[in-house]
């Protein structure tokens, strides 16, 4: 009863948050709603305290490390836009042209996402398209574009996707063969999409105008200081993966060192200007404009999710799944792709690797096919819904996307792309 109760929870507030614009309730405050009620209903279920309390200090712990990251960079990109960093790129953007714009950014945010990560990619792009677009809905369909492309990115780079990464560490998959297997099928999934939209798109994108105050013009921030603070923070965005890499600690300390020096570099940069703009372009002034609700809802569908994984729901769906396909590889990841936009990747990749055991030769050994292909399902199959990827929520949150315009508009391009690029993996192999 508890565990049906449980689902009932998690189904309501996924709908609330779907619902969010006619609703008029933040999904934020739904995201934490039902990740507070189902690990209380959870604690009815007749776990033992000790084990309850265990279950869920292991789970914050993964839960933390996504939002500090989150933290970091969002402060990171608020900060380079706070010295007008952007307009390093912006400058060089010099098309109007929806169609050239639009294969501009994506492919920006296909190579960048397989170098950064798509979630920090995405935060990135989010900050970029407000400096490009002023429409709305012009907005919200390159956003989606964004999301789409920064989650085909991440997939064929070992660094590119949470997923990736927990395969990479785990030893299922090695660097080389999932760069050699997984960048063609990616490539496609992003195509797909991008050559649809070229022959729908039409006409050019507004500009946003900039409107600088009269103190912009008293104390702007110098061409040097733009640069510095630019390429500094891409920099330490950059710096993470390798900081990963080489000490094997979790990617939120390298964001947090690479945060930590440019805090400094910008209090030594303006510790002689006046008070009111060292205010406006210190990392104290910058915090006050981190989307904090975002970092909530973050926390909330985590917990959920986190919540039906310890009570079982997630590893019940991985058995039904293996009966059902008669164990089929293809059609098991598939399956588990198109799940990953309704429920985290991450537990549900983490259940995969919990159920299959790596083996000496075949599909399951290291590298072999069923491995390389949950990369590519669990990293491409959430864009189908704006939440079901790390990299959607964020623009989700960033730029307000609306749940049910981006089911309308570009969850059928989203599903296109994922399964021409899965169709492609399944002819190469």
């Amino acid at each position: 009863m508890i565990f049906t109760l449980m689902i009932v929870v998690f189904v309501l507030g996924y709908l609330a948050i779907a619902l969010e614009h006619p609703l008029k309730i933040d999904k934020a405050a739904s995201a934490l709603i039902i990740g507070a009620l189902c690990w209380a209903l959870f604690a009815f279920s007749g776990i033992d305290a000790h084990d309850l309390t265990k279950e869920l200090r292991h789970h914050l712990v993964d839960i933390a490390e996504i939002l500090f990251f989150l933290l970091g960079a969002m402060t990171i990109v608020e900060l380079i836009d706070a010295h007008e960093g952007f307009t390093i790129i912006t400058d060089k953007i010099t098309t109007n042209k929806k169609v050239a714009l639009m294969w501009i950014l994506s492919l920006i945010t296909f190579f960048f996402s397989a170098a950064l990560d798509n979630l920090t990619t995405a935060i990135v792009m989010s900050a970029l398209l407000t400096k490009l677009i002023k429409d709305k809905e012009t907005l919200w369909m390159f956003a989606g574009m964004v999301i789409l492309t920064a989650n085909a990115g991440g997939a064929w780079s070992p660094i590119g996707d949470i997923t990736t990464i927990m395969l990479w560490i785990g030893g299922q998959v090695t660097a080389g063969s999932i760069i050699t297997n997984i960048f063609i099928p990616s490539l496609v999934c992003a195509l797909v999409p991008l050559i649809y939209l070229s022959f729908k798109l039409k006409g050019e994108v507004q500009r946003p105008v900039l409107t600088e105050t009269k103190e912009h013009y008293l104390d702007p921030t110098s061409s040097f200081e733009r640069n510095l603070i630019f390429y500094m923070g891409v920099g330490g965005l950059l710096f993470v993966p390798i900081f990963k890499t080489v000490t094997h600690l979790p990617p939120y300390l390298g964001m947090m060192l690479s945060l930590g020096i440019l805090w400094l570099i910008t209090e030594i940069l303006h510790r002689s200007k006046n008070h009111e703009k060292r205010a406006e372009l210190s990392v104290i002034g910058v915090l006050k404009k981190v989307d904090v609700p975002t970092i909530f809802f973050f926390l909330g569908i985590l917990l959920a999710v986190a919540s039906l994984q310890s009570a079982g729901h997630l590893g019940l769906v991985a058995g039904i799944l293996d009966e059902k396909t008669g164990g089929n590889i293809y059609a098991i990841n598939i399956v588990i792709g198109l799940l990953s936009s309704i429920v985290d990747n991450v537990p549900l990749v983490a259940g995969a690797m919990g159920m299959y055991d790596i083996q000496g030769i075949g599909d399951y050994a290291v590298d072999g096919k069923f491995w390389q292909f949950l990369a590519y399902c669990a990293g491409t199959g959430g864009s189908v819904l704006i939440i079901g990827s790390a990299a959607g929520v964020a623009v989700m949150g960033i730029l307000k996307v609306d749940f049910i315009w981006y089911m309308k508009k570009i969850s059928l391009l989203a599903l296109m792309g994922y399964l021409a690029g899965a169709a492609t993996y399944i002819l190469i192999q």
